[in-house]
């Protein structure tokens, strides 16, 4: 395999039936926090069963979520997980995840240009400790920001919906077995 092609493969590492996790790339065991450092270095890698070589790697990933959220400041609410899992089996689970997607990503994007901006007003000075006073004063505003894109994307999908509705009532319409007003209406009158 060439220098080129090992750069394009995703790191390998095997999980034996003993729960423990061998990373071939440095042909050594590894932890979960081992892992975890590999995601925050940006690291591509796939964590596969040793004997099945079936993926694992969500179900990895999914492990160090659950060991963080066990810690000091998790990430979603109880509110959050409950709607989360009331979408698996639901019509709109593959939009649930396709949002959620579109949202981290957004968010990664606005994360990435306020470092680069704050790299550029501050110059390499800028260290962990500004960085964390900077966030404190930054936060609510990124809060209130993110809140509007919110509220903005709700309403577009509020509007799409209804556009779906309208075109989905007109095409049925021209079928006789149709109400041409949805039922709700029909109690109005």
């Amino acid at each position: 395999m060439t220098q080129s092609q090992k750069a394009n493969t995703p790191r390998l590492i095997k999980k034996y039936p003993n729960r423990r996790l061998y990373d071939t790339h440095t042909s050594a065991y590894i932890t979960l926090a081992d892992v975890k450092q590999l995601v925050l270095d940006n690291e591509d890698f796939e964590v596969v069963d040793a004997k099945t070589s079936q993926d694992l790697t969500r179900s990895i990933l999914l492990q160090i979520i659950l060991e963080e959220e066990s810690g000091g400041m998790p990430i979603f609410s109880s509110m959050a997980l409950r709607q989360i899992i009331r979408f698996y089996g639901h019509s709109m689970q593959g939009v649930m995840g396709s949002f959620l997607d579109k949202n981290i990503q957004a968010f990664m994007e606005i994360q990435e240009r306020v470092v680069e901006q704050s790299k550029g007003l501050y110059g390499p000075q800028f260290g962990p400790e500004a960085w964390n006073q900077f966030m404190n004063v930054q936060t609510p505003i990124l809060q209130t920001m993110m809140n509007n894109y919110i509220d903005q994307s709700k309403n577009l999908f509020v509007q799409m919906q209804d556009q779906m509705q309208d075109q989905t009532r007109s095409m049925f319409n021209v079928f006789p077995f149709v109400s041409p007003t949805p039922p709700d209406e029909d109690k109005k009158k």
